[in-house]
This record gives C-alpha cells, sequence and structure tokens, in this order.
C-alpha cells in the first residue's frame, strides 16, 4: 500500500467538496456533531487500547479538520496552512524550556509557565472573563471542573475536601425539601447543585470526575448483564419478578 503525503490528502478533500453532493452540501455548522462523534470515538479506542481502531479514528478526526479547513478556504478565511502554522507558533510560544532558555524541573513547572503566558496573550483579561470564555458546549462535568479551577485563582475556595463534603450532604439536603415540597423548577435548580458540588468534591479528591461517573456506567452495565443472565439461566424473565426478586439477583452478582 502506498503512502500518501498530506497535500495528496488535501487535494482529496478538496476533490470531494467539488463533486461529491454530500461532502459538497457540508458546512462548519453541519459537520458539529461528526467531530463531537469523532472524538469520543477516539476516546473510546484509547480506553480500549485498541491500536488498529486508535490509528483508524485519528483519521477521522484528521479528515474532519481538513473538510472544517478546505469549507474555511473556500471562502478565502483561512486554510490549512495557517492552522498548522498558528498552532506551531502557538506550541513554541508556550514552551519557552524547550524553545527557549527558561528551565522548569517537572511538570507543575511546565504547566504554571503555560497558564502564564496564556494569561498574557489574553491580555490581561481577569478571572470573571476567563470564567466566561469557558466553552458552552463543553461536556457539562468537564466545564463545571474547569470553572471551579478558574475561580479558584481569586482564593473563592473551600479549605478542604471535609468542607466540600459538608456542603455536598447541604446541597442534598435542600434537594430533599424541594422534593417534599414539590416544587419542580427548584428540584431542577437544587439537584443540580448537587451535581456542580459533587464535582467540586472530585477535584478536591484529585479525581476525574468524567472518567468517575463513565466507570460507574460500565459497572452498572456489566453488572445487569450478568443479572440478565443469572435470570435466564434461572427460567426467570427479568421483567417478570418483583423489585424484591430483582434486588436479590443483584445482590448476588454483585457479592461474587
Amino acid at each position: 500500500m502506498s503512502n500518501y503525503s498530506f497535500e495528496e490528502f488535501m487535494d482529496i478533500i478538496r476533490k470531494l467538496r467539488e463533486g461529491c453532493p454530500w461532502d459538497r452540501e457540508q458546512t462548519h455548522e453541519s459537520l458539529k456533531s461528526c467531530l463531537l462523534e469523532e472524538c469520543y470515538e477516539t476516546i473510546e479506542a484509547i480506553d480500549n487500547k485498541d491500536k488498529e481502531n486508535l490509528r483508524e479514528e485519528l483519521g477521522d478526526v484528521l479528515l474532519q479538520v481538513a473538510l472544517h479547513s478546505v469549507i474555511a478556504e473556500e471562502t478565502q478565511a483561512f486554510t490549512i496552512d495557517d492552522v498548522i502554522t498558528e498552532e506551531a507558533e502557538k506550541m513554541i510560544r508556550r514552551h519557552p524550556h524547550i524553545f527557549g532558555d527558561v528551565a522548569v524541573e517537572n511538570s507543575e513547572g511546565v504547566i504554571k509557565n503555560w497558564e502564564e503566558i496564556k494569561k498574557q496573550e489574553k491580555k490581561g483579561s481577569n478571572i470573571a472573563e476567563e470564567l466566561l470564555s469557558v466553552p458552552k458546549a463543553l461536556p457539562a462535568n468537564i466545564r463545571a471542573e474547569k470553572i471551579q479551577r478558574k475561580a479558584s485563582k481569586s482564593g473563592m475556595d473551600f479549605e478542604g475536601y471535609e468542607q466540600v463534603l459538608k456542603k455536598v450532604y447541604e446541597e442534598l439536603e435542600e434537594l430533599k425539601e424541594s422534593v417534599e415540597i414539590g416544587d419542580k423548577s427548584n428540584i431542577q435548580e437544587e439537584f443540580g447543585d448537587v451535581m456542580f458540588s459533587i464535582i467540586n468534591l472530585s477535584r478536591f479528591l484529585q479525581l476525574n470526575a468524567e472518567n468517575s461517573l463513565t466507570n460507574a456506567t460500565n459497572k452498572f452495565i456489566n453488572r445487569f448483564v450478568d443479572v440478565f443472565a443469572l435470570a435466564v439461566s434461572r427460567g426467570q424473565d427479568l421483567c417478570e419478578l418483583s423489585p424484591t426478586e430483582q434486588h436479590e439477583l443483584w445482590r448476588v452478582i454483585k457479592n461474587r
């Protein structure tokens, strides 16, 4: 199999835009979901340690980058060369310990330099502006954590996880009160406060909330599948069992 150069690949995308009805119809807006899906599929390949699939999914992500760049090229907004140049310049600028004479001892020093340089690039933007700049399109868990980390720079933060855990309990109590009252709009607000506090707790425990929830969901799926299989092996229909009988099956699987 012959290898294609990057420029040959870009020419293929340009030809698709010229001749393929589907590709020709696409816009930056219409491709948003495609880009998001390809990123998630790439992450799944990484989680599965599937190198062959990772190679394929990275290609799909590259396809999205190329499509967006060609669409922009057609309106003379920017080109793929502009995208690469801007990113290359950013990497050089934000890594003075590699491309300059700045010394760092560890990764913490790298991150500190990165944030300081980024702050300078924003031309003195304040913390409030930084919060407003966090993309709303981010997954809610990730966005909440980024907001909390940025806000903590102002000193407006808890002193330790014990205080955060206390706040979680407070928010749960407020949610319980709203449920008992039956105020649906307030229930939604209080539920959001509980989730926001739990994300904050994950930050203090140095956990990744997104990964933790993903792992918990996968654990539930695996146990449910095993419970279903156990019911079938006993000649039972899981949907026809009482809640008590279902919980008993769940207990058996959980204690294995």
